[in-house]
């Protein structure tokens, strides 16, 4: 039997035509409340099974079709990791929660190794050559970035609900893993966050007079509370700068600012900063976790803050602290030659 990836299976003309594979997945992930980069990811993974294995329908496969696919994602595609566990997941989804069946072990899988890496982490000084380069929003961004250890999704989809001046401490929401965590505000962002918030609120004001205003709620607040889209609480903290039609609600919406921006913009500033380390946005979260703990905070607290769900993923930032060589002092430092 083979699949097409329009329709599931041929109907009378009678009759309505049962849901799409695709589009049984796409309400499957919706029903879990996953969000749109996982359906996405997940659609995708399952549509490059099916054409992989020539249009065959995912429920006259199998094990042996499952492992002879995410072998070849290793051995012929050079697949990270990550890549192949996220493949292998929505799998996993497709035919448990989908098709309703267990795949046994998946025998004679080739999975690709992680070799151990330890992050790039730049100094005090670095870090503030590349925030130097930076100028408005994204610098703000880039600011907490280190200064608060947020991922680079967590920045871009903070709403103004969920920063806390006074505290001094910001919310994420729906962070890695669908986790809720509390983090700090540093005291020197709350000025330029004030300016910026205003500035903020006279666009969604100026939004709201043209009718327009609405953001995207998450879950299933859009039908239990209407109007919360165009209250001040739900806005985004880094808006975009353009508007769009959500062509399910027809409401005129803003989105948060993509994420490609800062990165670009964060590129460009290692770049001008003259740095010989590569760096990026998630190195500035890395710089966050070591320089606590160079500053004698425990592995535990910096642990709540990043979000690890397992202190032993926070324990690779421990590396800083053996200072070159664990800690041991060179015997040619000992001797009083000095090389020219």
């Amino acid at each position: 039997m083979y699949v097409c990836l329009v329709s599931e299976s041929p109907a009378p003309p009678s009759d309505v035509p049962p849901p799409r594979l695709l589009d049984r997945v796409r309400q499957s992930i919706r029903s879990r409340h996953f969000s749109p980069r996982t359906e996405e990811a997940y659609v995708g993974w399952v549509r490059r099974f099916i054409l992989y294995h020539r249009k065959r329908h995912p429920a006259d496969m199998g094990e042996r079709e499952v492992t002879e696919f995410l072998s070849d994602l290793v051995t012929a595609r050079r697949a990270s990791p990550s890549t192949q566990n996220q493949a292998l997941a929505a799998l996993l989804f497709l035919y448990r929660d989908v098709l309703h069946r267990d795949l046994d072990q998946l025998e004679g899988l080739t999975r690709s190794r992680r070799a151990p890496r330890l992050p790039i982490v730049l100094t005090r000084a670095e870090v503030a050559a590349i925030i130097d380069q930076l100028e408005g929003p994204p610098r703000l961004m880039a600011g907490l970035l280190y200064g608060s250890g947020l991922r680079l999704m967590e920045c871009c989809r903070l709403r103004v609900k969920d920063v806390d001046r006074a505290r001094g401490q910001i919310t994420v929401r729906d962070g890695k893993g669908r986790k809720d965590r509390v983090t700090l505000l540093p005291a020197s962002l709350k000025a330029s966050l004030a300016s910026h918030l205003t500035i903020v609120r006279l666009q969604h004001e100026e939004d709201l007079r043209r009718g327009r205003g609405h953001v995207e709620l998450p879950g299933a607040l859009a039908s239990k509370c209407p109007n919360a889209s165009r209250e001040w609480c739900w806005q985004w903290v880094f808006p975009a700068t353009r508007t769009y039609v959500d062509e399910a609600s027809g409401q005129r919406r803003r989105h948060h600012l993509h994420e490609s921006v800062l990165q670009r913009l964060v590129r460009i500033a290692v770049r001008k900063s003259g740095l010989s380390k590569p760096a990026s946005c998630h190195t500035l979260r890395h710089c966050f976790a070591t320089h606590l703990l160079e500053s004698g905070y425990d592995i535990r607290t910096i642990q709540e803050l990043l979000g690890h769900s397992d202190v032993t993923t926070t324990m690779i930032y421990t590396h800083v602290l053996n200072r070159g060589g664990r800690g041991v002092r060179s015997p040619l430092d000992e001797n009083s030659w000095r090389g020219g």
